[in-house]
């Protein structure tokens, strides 16, 4: 039999057996855990691509003019203190005026991206009206953003703000348009107040063109901004207010912070405190002073000019218009006018008259006009006159006076404004008189008086110690002892007495003689038509005018004290 495993045989040679392949040991290798490291690291590094390249947002440009505090990779943009981004590059502008900031938005500041969006930088701030961004100090600058209000395109392009905004998007409140002659000490920050509390702020002015008014807008908070109406006034309240009223000096002010920063001040009248509040960008004068902005308050406006022909210092825009002391105007305007081809000169004053202040409407009729009313007090003496308020300052007080013995004058109009008739007498004419008895006192020879005195009393003391009046009073003195003595020997019997009576006779009659002469010698020198006579008379006339003058000059100074301090100053003595 042949083997079948055999292999059959070649070329005569032997055959061969086949031999079976040699068998292969093949040893598995265990996985490695010093892979888990890499594999792990390699996942996360996946993920966070993936997390970085689905969370971040587009790249955003914004301009500023420079880019202190700002750091490339380090400064972020946020809003309430959430990340929104962070800055990228850093680079200035092709004309290398301002700087460009690229940052690099995330998911969520995606939403911020419209055209109402405000981006500015915030780092410290010190200033008396703002003071913010101390905590950066620590943390460094970052990116402010406001979203602004609902609606908007989208954008990524933006001009930063070089300042933060004053009102932002989230802050509930109403702004304002206030027109002013002048911005004042007002700026942006500078706070707005009521009833002395700060409700608001100054947003910024602008001052257009340069010509018109000054157009400043405020920001109010809510729930402040309901008091705002449009019967409401504003009024400028920076710095200290210094005057005079009712000859007392008062300074007013309304905090520290509007003297330093400056302040608007706003009321709300007691009658519109049911009236609906102004809308939104609603417009107000902005008055210079708390006085103007009440007496713009009034709806009875009644415009009326008066004319004087002397001083006028101490009155100026603003002086109150008075009657029997309570004030019902103001004055708006003092000017002085000059005729060129007559030569006269006068002031015009113009004032306004606001009757509200003193009476209702409820007061009078309705058909009754206020012509009508002033023409009445005219007709009872009712002129303009000018009175001091302050001796110290000389600031006066134009006034409504009634002169009793007033002659006839009639309103007359100058356009819409009427023309009232002023004082024909006052402290001028009183004034003027007392400078006259001042001339007159000044013009008595007091010195001669005073000689003329001396020698009087020289000449009486000579005549009275003469010899011929002691002579003839000693005679006169023993004649009255005779006579004493013939009394008393009556009482004895009148015989013993009577060999005596000649030679008392006789001395009663020497004693008479020399008793007439020094009488007559008196008489010549001291009688009625006597030198001494006539120069006392003089002296007692002279004495007499200037007691008079003396005290014609204190009554006035009793009545007008002011005098010593003010000297002759300006009223009215005539109409226009």
């Amino acid at each position: 039999m042949t083997d079948p495993e055999r292999p059959p045989a070649v070329d005569g040679q032997p055959p061969q057996r086949h031999m079976p392949p040699p068998a292969v040991h093949i040893r598995q290798r265990r996985f490695s855990f010093v892979w888990i490291i890499p594999i792990i690291a390699a996942v996360i590094a996946i993920y966070l691509g993936y997390r970085t390249i689905t969370q971040q947002g587009p790249l955003v440009t914004i301009t500023f003019n420079n880019s202190e505090g700002l750091a490339v990779g380090q400064t972020q943009v946020k809003y309430k203190w959430v990340a929104l981004g962070t800055v990228e590059s850093i680079d200035l502008s092709p004309d290398n005026s301002h700087v460009v900031v690229k940052v690099r938005m995330n998911s969520v500041g995606v939403r911020f991206l419209t055209t109402h969006a405000r981006f500015w930088v915030v780092r410290p701030r010190l200033s008396v009206t703002n003071l913010s961004g101390l905590d950066t100090l620590v943390s460094g600058a970052y990116i402010g953003v406001d979203p602004g209000g609902p609606g908007g395109r989208y954008d990524t392009h933006y001009t930063g703000l070089e300042e933060p905004p004053g009102v932002r998007s989230d802050e509930p409140g109403s702004t304002y348009v206030l027109h002013a002659d002048s911005v004042g000490s007002l700026s942006s920050g500078s706070p707005v107040f009521y009833r002395d509390v700060v409700v608001g702020e100054v947003l910024g002015y602008d001052l257009g063109d340069g010509i018109g008014p000054v157009t400043i807008n405020i920001f109010v908070r809510a729930p402040f901004n309901k008091l705002v109406k449009s019967s409401s006034h504003f009024w400028d309240s920076s710095g200290i207010s210094i005057g005079v009223q009712g000859g007392t000096l008062r300074v007013q002010l309304q905090s520290l912070e509007a003297v330093l920063a400056g302040g608007v001040t706003f009321d709300l009248p007691a009658d519109q405190a049911d009236a609906q509040a102004s809308a939104n960008n609603a417009t107000f004068h902005l008055y210079p002073t708390e006085q103007d902005a009440e007496a713009a308050g009034y709806q009875h406006q009644i415009s009326t000019v008066a004319y004087f022909q002397t001083s006028v210092a101490g009155v100026s825009r603003g002086t109150p218009v008075t009657i029997f002391g309570i004030q019902v105007g103001y004055v708006t305007d003092v000017k002085f006018l000059l005729d060129p081809m007559t030569g006269l000169a006068k002031v015009r004053v113009a004032m306004e008259l606001q009757p509200d202040r003193v009476v209702r409407s409820s007061d009078f009729s309705p058909g009754l006009k206020p012509l009508d009313v002033l023409q009445r007090m005219v007709d009872r003496g009712l002129r303009v006159d000018l009175e001091t308020s302050s001796f110290i300052t000389g600031q006066k007080d134009v006034a409504l006076a009634f002169e009793p013995d007033a002659g006839h004058a009639a309103i007359t109009h100058e356009g819409d404004a009427l023309v009232l008739p002023t004082a024909s007498g006052g402290a001028t004419d009183i004034l003027t008189a007392a400078s006259q008895v001042m001339t007159k006192v000044s013009a008595i020879p007091f010195d001669q008086i005073g000689a003329n005195l001396n020698k009087l009393l020289v000449t009486s003391n000579e005549t009275l110690g003469g010899e011929q009046v002691k002579n003839a009073l000693t005679a006169l003195s023993a004649t009255l002892t005779s006579v004493q003595h013939l009394v008393a020997t009556t009482d004895h019997g009148l015989a013993p007495t009577l060999h005596e009576l000649p030679a008392l006779t006789a001395n009663l009659q020497a004693t008479l003689r020399g008793t007439n002469l020094a009488i007559t010698q008196l008489n010549r020198g001291y009688g009625n038509n006597s030198d001494f006579q006539r120069s006392l008379g003089q002296l007692m006339d002279q004495a007499d005018s200037a007691l008079r003058s003396v005290k014609d000059l204190a009554d006035f100074i009793d009545r007008h004290p002011e005098a010593l301090l003010l000297g002759r100053t300006g009223r009215a003595t005539g109409g226009q």
